[in-house]
């Protein structure tokens, strides 16, 4: 699965220290440090292999109409987890644990506790998007990747104050929290959807596709009981395996080894007023705009990758669903205009970037020039803002 034991401690812990911050005047007791910490500790153990790329990528490939999360696994693999080792636990704890879990999914459960709600948003938050999870791995990542990070989220657990039920923040750390989905997006442009980074996603996915019907992998995430068995191994059962049934799998697992990727061939940025009524482009639409030439491509030489990147609330400003206060005499929460913060701050809040892969690297040139075909066919121009490589299109005649 795809979290560290000490990333998930560390989001206990941040929720306890929230919880101690906020102050006994709310009336938090020993239940409610419990449910917070538990559910901190176990809210993505429902993750399967390689994180959100199983849940993203793999299984609507292979699943039709697939509506699995990794928000419902978790609250199945606690169940099991309880049962199968026959763990005594308040059952109320559990209940709650389990609904704060599944706060921040599109179809969360009705909440059972009708007092202190803004326990539910501590975790994963499905209101504001500001929850002790992103503190965790925008802090890890940015220092994982030796990338700067000027977000600090001590700042907001010290300051935080809870508002009619809501966790709203000082209205001098509206920067702030512009920082946290900021940076965010930044680990999503630079780190998480590098063309390397998604070249060998694409070769994973293709792999695990491959290797499905004989693996049985997506039928292991329907139940707890295999799914725990189901990590990023499973690359490793692939490779060491002698099944001809999975050779394609293991060519692909054994090209990454390599370092015999997908070949990046370009990339461009859907125009903002394209935006709303864009579907994703398929490696169909690429072929079809290939004109006359010495390769004629098919669909299985051209990989494409469209990634959303913005800063949690789709097209919207996040700082819209947030709530401020002046100083902590003011009983008064409030909303706050970006324009009235500063004018540098953007007017849009969301990218959707297309990305296209030759997966031989002898079809780079035609891949790039039908991918430039489809732009100008599409908006009228090349959207790309860089030519592919000249040393990337030359390896055909290597």
């Amino acid at each position: 699965m795809g979290y560290s034991c000490s990333s998930l401690t560390l989001n206990s812990f941040r929720g306890f220290v929230i919880l101690s911050n906020l102050g006994q005047e709310l009336g938090i007791d020993e239940f409610d440090r419990n449910t917070v910490k538990l559910a901190g500790l176990l809210h993505d153990i429902g993750h399967g292999p390689f994180s959100h790329m199983f849940e993203r990528e793999f299984l609507p490939r292979v699943v039709d109409g697939c509506k699995w999360s990794h928000e419902d696994m978790s609250v199945k693999m606690i169940d099991y987890i309880v049962n199968k080792h026959y763990i005594e636990i308040d059952s109320a704890i559990l209940k709650t644990a389990k609904e704060m879990i599944l706060a921040s999914s599109e179809h969360g459960p009705q909440k059972s506790m009708t007092e202190k709600r803004f326990l539910y948003d501590i975790v994963a938050n499905g209101r504001t998007e500001i929850d002790v999870d992103k503190f965790d791995y925008i802090v890890r990542d940015s220092r994982a990747c030796g990338i700067g990070s000027g977000f600090q989220f001590e700042r907001l657990m010290e300051t935080m104050r809870v508002m009619d039920d809501e966790i709203c923040y000082r209205a001098n750390d509206y920067l702030t929290l512009h920082k946290l989905f900021a940076t965010r997006a930044d680990l999503h442009r630079t780190v998480y959807t590098h063309p390397k980074v998604k070249a060998i996603e694409l070769m994973v996915v293709d792999a695990l596709c491959y290797a499905n019907a004989e693996l049985k992998i997506a039928a292991s995430g329907q139940e707890p009981s295999e799914f725990w068995k189901l990590d990023d191994s499973i690359l490793k059962k692939i490779e060491t395996s002698d099944s001809d049934s999975l050779r394609e799998a293991r060519n692909l697992i054994q090209r990454i080894r390599k370092r015999d990727l997908y070949q990046y061939c370009n990339q461009f940025s859907v125009p903002k007023d394209k935006l709303e009524n864009f579907k994703d482009i398929t490696p169909q639409d690429i072929i079809c705009s290939q004109k006359s030439g010495g390769v004629t491509l098919k669909e299985e030489d051209v990989a494409v990758s469209t990634v959303k990147i913005d800063l949690t609330h789709g097209r919207m400003n996040p700082l819209e669903r947030i709530n401020f206060f002046k100083d902590y005499d003011s009983s008064e929460k409030f909303q706050i205009p970006d324009d009235r913060i500063s004018h540098l701050l953007p007017r849009f809040f969301q990218d959707r970037i297309v990305m296209v892969y030759a997966k031989k690297p002898e079809l780079v040139e035609a891949v790039a020039e039908a991918f430039e075909n489809y732009q100008v066919q599409t908006y009228g121009c090349k959207a790309q803002v860089h030519a592919t490589p000249g040393k990337k299109r030359a390896r055909k005649q290597l």
